[in-house]
């Protein structure tokens, strides 16, 4: 077995020209050789297997050349002696293991074995799936024969050479299972007879234990439980998925390992000369091979064999891609309108939302096929910038001209959501009510390889956030764009991780090729990429959860008002449009001394963000409801100011509430989540006006004052947007508290716009000189009639 790396700059010695060989033979201006490829050859020239291994396992290393200038040389990564210390070997040293160097320890031989294996089935399973793809050259591997024995075979010949045996010889197996328990069924008379006795009843005899004819040891059957272990073996480890047609009872688990540790070599050799066809005597030499692969096999030196791929990177991406995107992506989306190509996008829960709503959004990566330690280049993360932007745009496209610009019907079809409407993921505040402006975070990552030192396939967490040293401290990779700093909720802000995967677990996982398998781990990665972006943004902003402390269109126009100080700080993720999140950027002495917060604070309340996805609906309207419970009206240069003065021809309507409970439902806790106002109309009940006498005054504006309160002269004041009638049964399903008796009849609703401030009125003065003969009953009065009452 010859070992290559990919990319690496070998010297041109003699062991380097016989390797090459056949498959590379140019020099570069230094008069080095490097091979672009990754996989498996075989040499007739050499009558050995050679192995192109991917740049992964390298890694660059400062040193000093002959002029004792500074320089970087390719070393294997993380190769350890027996006490723990750094061993530094070349790619050139250990070409074969006759010529080493620097003898390599006998793990880091083991994990070569495998490593080749599982660097065969990606390619292998890439082949299958991409079967006209230009990256993978490939001919077939070679048939044993009786040829000339070459060097010790690779553990790789030996797995293909297994399966191929087992796939090309099932007549074999069954002719030879068939003519074993041929006989086994069969009575032995003679010794039946003779050593069991006969039950005679009336002219009959019985014999209750006769005996059957058995057949002595075969060993033939035990050279199949072993052949068929192994293979039970490899498509649990491997995922080669070979057929075993059998019944036997198989070795697996820790005894399978015990005849890996030397059992099997044992166990193999003490049935060797019992076998005389060449089939059987092949398939003990397969057997012993395996678990000896210093073992010679026959093979037919005269063909060549190579599964190579062109462009590892491309495999790698592709590896990725299945792992972790998705498949069915828009047009438009990963193969971009300029020309650029994503490598990585699929939909996930957003970052900022909680975990139970359904509000996903766009996660963007690019693979990086990096030696270990390799940086990022400048022109790698700009182009990632400009991905995020396009898919920004694209979706501003669906929202704007409905998808119609150079899309066929079928495209516009795939674009529509569940309700008809184009654009299924929504990057920006509330389209149809965009009051904040705010753009939803866009998750934007590289992922570049790695290989764990301890060089194990499978770890507890396959995935680490890739760190750089700024100031002699190890950092998160972590890039920021923008436009305007502190502004994370704008489409110019983008942010950019970089994390590393196991190499050896995506090999591993891909290679065995078992959706299951894939399906899992996909939930489990796109759950770690959520978590460790969330703890990316935690690091670098401090997030606070908000909810108007009056009404909340009162809240609403607020925003409106300052949306020049708050723009690109709130967003609303979490499906509820009183909700709001506040961004601010993490400085020395806190935010809350900010601007910002110190504005939102004083029509707001606000509690911190400890876990992004945390919902804090519930614990934001208690302290909401504890607020008003203190403070229960909204000061006044806080809301719309609209004067009397200019409304004097308009109604306005004077109204109480009962109490909290009225009050609750009057503010949005009905079955619309709407503000609402009731009077009645039904002519028996005291205070009923006529529907239409209220259409014809066309009243304007409603005061609100708590019955019991009047002489706190404190009062809420409403724009009516429109009108509406219930009758008693729409009243019980708009939730009508019933402390009072319930709904009763017919009712006037007005429905409002927003709370707004008419300045100061002696509402109570009003009420006793007004309301005659109706206590509690609506008061309806003009603009200019109210200006008697100002204060």
């Amino acid at each position: 077995m010859r070992i290559l790396f990919e990319e690496h700059k070998y010297p041109a010695d003699k062991t380097v020209l016989e390797t090459l060989q056949g498959i590379c033979d140019l020099q570069d201006v230094e008069k080095k050789y490097s091979v672009s490829y990754v996989g498996y050859f075989y040499s007739p020239t050499l009558q050995d297997c050679v192995f192109i291994l991917p740049k992964v396992l390298l890694t660059d290393v400062k040193t000093q050349d002959d002029s004792g200038k500074t320089c970087y040389v390719e070393e294997l990564a993380n190769v350890k002696d027996d006490k723990g210390n750094d061993l530094h070997i070349r790619p050139e040293d250990i070409i074969t293991a006759e010529g080493q160097k620097q003898k390599l320890p006998d793990s880091y031989r083991k994990f070569i074995y495998n490593f080749s294996v599982w660097v065969y089935r990606s390619l292998s399973v890439y082949r299958t799936k991409n079967p006209f793809s230009r990256v993978i050259l490939y001919k077939q591997l070679p048939q044993e024969g009786r040829g000339r024995k070459h060097a010790p075979n690779t553990f790789l010949d030996v797995i293909l050479s297994l399966i191929r045996f087992n796939r090309e010889n099932r007549d074999f197996f069954l002719f030879t299972i068939k003519n074993i328990h041929s006989g086994h069924n069969k009575i032995n008379w003679t010794r039946t007879i003779s050593q069991t006795t006969a039950l005679v009843l009336k002219d009959e005899v019985m014999y209750l234990n006769p005996v059957n004819k058995k057949s002595q040891i075969n060993f033939d059957e035990e050279l199949f439980i072993i052949f068929f272990s192994i293979l039970q073996y490899l498509n649990e480890q491997y995922g080669f998925g070979a057929i075993i047609n059998c019944q036997y009872e198989l070795i697996r688990g820790k005894l399978f390992q015990t005849y890996m540790n030397g059992l099997g070599k044992t166990k193999l050799r003490s049935i060797k000369y019992k076998y005389f066809s060449d089939r059987s005597l092949q398939l003990w030499n397969l057997c012993y091979a395996f678990f000896d692969s210093a073992h010679n096999l026959v093979v037919n030196t005269s063909q060549k064999e190579y599964l190579l791929a062109l462009n590892y990177e491309h495999v790698f991406e592709v590896m990725i891609d299945e792992l972790i995107g998705d498949r069915n992506i828009p047009k438009g989306l990963k193969e971009q309108r300029d020309g650029k190509r994503i490598d990585h996008l699929y939909t996930y829960q957003s970052l900022t939302s909680s975990n139970d709503d359904n509000d996903d959004i766009f996660y963007i990566g690019d693979s990086k096929y990096y030696k270990v330690g390799h940086e990022l280049e400048y022109k790698s993360i700009y182009k990632q910038y400009t991905y995020a932007r396009n898919v920004i745009q694209w979706n501003i496209d669906l929202l704007y001209d409905g998808g119609e610009v150079g899309r066929s019907e079928e495209e516009k079809q795939d674009l529509l959501d569940d309700k008809g409407k184009y654009g299924k993921i929504r990057l920006r505040d509330d389209e149809n009510d965009p009051l904040t402006e705010g753009y939803n975070v866009i998750p934007n990552f590289f992922i570049s390889a790695y290989v764990p030192e301890d060089r194990k396939y499978v770890e507890k967490k396959n995935i680490r956030i890739h760190t750089k040293k700024e100031g002699g401290k190890e950092v998160h990779s972590t890039y920021v764009s923008y436009q305007y700093k502190d502004r994370l909720f704008d489409r110019d802000t983008l942010i950019l991780s970089h994390y590393n995967v196991n190499f050896l677990y995506v090999l591993y996982l891909y290679g065995r090729n078992k959706q299951y398998e894939k399906t899992i781990w996909k939930k489990e990665v796109r759950d770690l990429f959520r978590e460790e972006i969330r703890d990316v943004l935690m690091k670098k902003y401090d997030f606070y959860a908000l909810k108007s402390i009056g009404n909340p269109l009162a809240g609403e126009q607020f925003i409106k008002d300052h949306f020049k100080e708050l723009q690109g700080k709130l967003y609303r993720p979490y499906g509820d449009r009183n909700l709001y999140t506040l961004a601010l950027e993490h400085r020395e002495g806190g935010t809350e001394s900010t601007e910002a917060y110190q504005l939102l604070s004083e029509f707001f309340v606000i509690e911190p963000i400890k876990k992004l996805g945390d919902n804090p609906k519930n614990s934001l309207e208690e302290k909401a409801a504890d607020y008003q419970i203190q403070h229960p009206y909204v000061p006044a240069n806080n809301l719309p100011d609209y004067h009397v003065e200019g409304n004097l021809d308009k109604y306005f309507v004077v109204g109480l509430y009962h109490d909290r409970e009225h009050w609750d439902w009057i503010t949005g806790k009905n079955d619309k989540g709407s503000l609402i106002y009731n009077v009645r109309l039904s002519e028996d009940r005291p205070g009923a006006q006529s529907e239409y006498q209220i259409r014809k005054m066309k009243p304007k504006y409603v005061i609100l004052y708590e019955e019991g309160h009047e002489s706190e002269n404190k009062y809420h004041v409403f724009r009516v947007h429109d009108y509406a009638v219930m009758n008693q049964e729409r009243m019980e399903r708009a939730l009508y508290p019933k402390n009072h008796g319930g709904p009763q009849g017919n009712y006037f609703i007005f429905r409002f716009d927003e709370e707004i401030s008419i300045g100061s009125f002696d509402v109570n003065k009003l009420i006793a000189e007004r309301q005659k003969g109706d206590p509690g009953g609506p008061i309806y009065i003009k603009g200019e009639d109210l200006l008697d009452y100002k204060i």
